[in-house]
């Protein structure tokens, strides 16, 4: 397989987070290429979703947020985790999708079952924020389709006012590896 397009991510982030689930994420390092089945996304839809770090402004951190689609967002929360999001619609929009879980394929080390758990278990921190997702060492490619999607509010963000209850979060419901149901 080949990994997406640019085109595939200059989309709403909606979309994209639906049409992730099934696409295989793979990071290729040190010799060994770790493969995992995305299970469930989230999504980030721009400044005005006040659950986005975009809702803050542009900042060093959040930058490559506002940046061409196609783009890895890699950041620390809770000052132990790093998590991974994919760069969505078009330069300037700031819109993203935060990669909750999947199920693991070959070489991961851990559980992928949350988003810490996932960029722990596949080797992915923040020295691959920025990184082009359109091939090379972190990128993503197509995959079947769940039979069965779940859309539902996201996970951790009740500080977002009205936005804690958006259905933005998606996952396969017949996967065993997605974080909570």
């Amino acid at each position: 397989m080949s990994a997406f397009e640019r085109g595939f991510y200059a989309r709403d982030a909606e979309s994209v987070a639906r049409d992730l689930l099934g696409s295989v994420l793979v990071h290729r390092h040190a010799g060994v290429e770790r493969r995992a089945r995305i299970v469930e996304t989230e999504a980030y839809v721009g400044v005005h979703d006040r659950a986005s770090h975009a809702a803050r402004g542009r900042t060093p951190r959040t930058e490559v947020m506002f940046g061409p689609p196609g783009h890895a967002y890699i950041y620390l929360v809770y000052g132990m985790h790093e998590l991974f999001n994919v760069v969505t619609g078009a330069a300037g929009d700031a819109q993203a999708v935060l990669i909750r879980a999947a199920e693991p394929l070959a070489h991961c080390t851990g559980p992928l079952n949350g988003p810490g758990r996932l960029t722990r278990a596949l080797g992915i921190d923040r020295s691959l924020n920025r990184e082009d997702l359109t091939g090379g060492r972190l990128f993503l490619e197509p995959g079947p389709s769940p039979a069965r999607m779940v859309t539902t509010t996201r996970i951790g963000v009740d500080y977002a006012g009205p936005w804690k209850e958006a259905p933005l979060r998606f996952y396969d419901a017949d996967s065993r590896a997605v974080s909570k149901r």
